[in-house]
C-alpha cells in the first residue's frame, strides 16, 4: 500500500514497510538518526546489532560499522567535508568518523557521565550540528539542559543554558542545527518549541507550532527550510489525539508552516504513520528519510500491554513528488 501526503510543491508518497534491504536476519531497532551524502547514500544510525547501516538511495545494503564502538545511539550529523558527527547517549561522547568508520576525534569520556543537571559536558547528549567555520556545537541532553561549543580540534569554548522555560533555557534539548549565517536551532523537545540563538549563545527568538519536536533537519542553499520531526503525546488520556502528532512537518527558518506530513490517524504502523520520528535528513531530490525509535516509543504511545509487531518497523522514505 501507499499514501499521498502533503500537497502542491510539499507532496510525498509513503510506502508500507521499512525502507531499505538488509542482510538476511539483520533488523533495524531504533533508528534514532540518518545522514545521507553527496551520493544520497544513507547512513543509519541505529541501535540495533550493527550500528552504523550504509544504504544506497535505492535502499540496497552497501557496508556497516560502528558495532565494537557504540553504545546507545542518538544522532547523527554530516558535515561539509563528508566526515559524521555521532552522538552516542549511552556513553556520554561525541565522535567524528570518517564514512567508512574510522574515529578521528571522541569529545568526552566514554563511561563516565558528568553530574545531573551539572552544565558540565556531558549527561546523555543527544546531537551535534557545525557552525560555518567548522566549530562544534552539541545539545545534551537528558540529563542536562546546555548547549556546549567546541572548536574543531574538540577544544571546549563555552555553554549556555539552564534547566527551565525562560528564553535560553531548556526542557530537554534533543537536537540542534546550524544556519548559513551561525544561527544556532534548538529542538527544546519538552518546551514545546525552537529557540535560535546567535553563535555566542545569545537568544535571538523562538517560534512555536511544534508539539515536542525530537528530529530536525535545516536544509542548505538560498531558500532553507527545516523539517520537525513531532512526537506524540507521552500521557495516557491524550493518546491518538488529534493534531499533537506524532508527524513531520515543514517549517521555514522563521517559523512559518509549510506542511504537515502523516495519514490520519497520523499513530501507527502504515504508510505514512508513525510512532516516534527521532532522525530524519532530506536528500538531493527532495525525499525525507525518517528514523523511528520505535522499540522505545511502542509502549509510551500504544500501552505497555499492546503486543509490538515483529518486525517493527523504524526506517520511512517519503518521496517527493512533483505537483500536477
Amino acid at each position: 500500500m501507499s499514501v499521498v501526503l502533503g500537497s502542491g510543491e510539499y507532496t510525498y508518497c509513503a510506502h508500507d514497510g521499512q525502507w531499505g534491504d538488509l542482510p538476511e536476519g539483520w533488523e533495524l531497532i531504533d533508528v534514532a538518526g540518518v545522514a545521507v551524502d553527496d551520493q544520497d547514500r544513507a547512513f543509519v544510525f541505529n541501535r540495533g546489532a550493527h550500528p552504523v547501516i550504509v544504504l544506497d538511495r535505492d535502499g540496497r545494503f552497501l557496508d556497516s560499522w560502528g558495532e565494537e564502538i557504540f553504545t546507545r545511539p542518538h544522532g547523527i550529523h554530516r558535515g561539509p567535508d563528508g566526515n559524521l558527527y555521532l552522538t552516542d547517549e549511552g556513553d556520554h561522547t561525541v565522535r567524528t568518523c570518517t564514512p567508512e568508520g574510522q574515529v578521528l576525534l571522541e569529545i568526552g569520556v566514554a563511561g563516565r557521565p558528568a553530574s545531573f543537571m551539572s552544565g558540565e559536558p556531558f549527561h546523555r547528549c543527544t546531537h551535534t550540528a557545525l557552525s560555518p567555520s567548522g566549530d562544534i556545537y552539541v545539545s545534551d541532553g537528558y540529563g542536562n539542559a546546555r548547549i556546549h561549543k567546541y572548536a574543531p580540534d574538540g577544544r571546549h569554548l563555552f555553554s549556555w543554558g539552564a534547566s527551565g522555560v525562560g528564553e535560553g533555557e531548556f526542557s530537554l534539548p534533543h537536537n540542534i542545527a546550524c544556519d548559513a549565517d551561525g544561527w544556532v536551532y534548538v529542538a527544546d523537545r519538552e518546551n514545546h518549541r525552537i529557540q535560535i540563538f546567535d553563535g555566542d549563545g545569545r537568544f535571538e527568538t523562538q517560534w512555536h507550532a511544534v508539539h515536542r519536536p525530537s528530529a530536525f533537519h535545516l536544509t542548505s542553499g538560498p531558500d532553507p527550510l527545516c523539517y520537525v520531526g513531532e512526537i506524540g503525546t507521552p500521557l495516557d488520556f491524550q493518546r491518538g489525539a488529534p493534531n499533537l502528532g506524532p508527524r513531520v512537518s515543514i517549517f521555514t527558518p522563521g517559523g512559518e508552516l509549510r506542511a504537515r506530513l502523516g495519514r490520519e490517524p497520523n499513530l501507527g504502523t502504515g504508510a505514512g504513520q508513525f510512532i516516534s520520528p527521532h532522525g530524519l535528513c532530506v536528500d538531493s531530490r527532495g525525499d525525507i528519510y525518517v528514523g523511528e525509535v520505535s522499540h522505545t516509543g511502542w509502549p509510551n504511545v500504544f500501552g505497555p500491554d499492546r503486543p509490538r509487531p515483529q518486525p517493527l518497523r523504524a526506517l520511512q522514505k517519503l518521496v517527493k513528488k512533483e505537483p500536477s
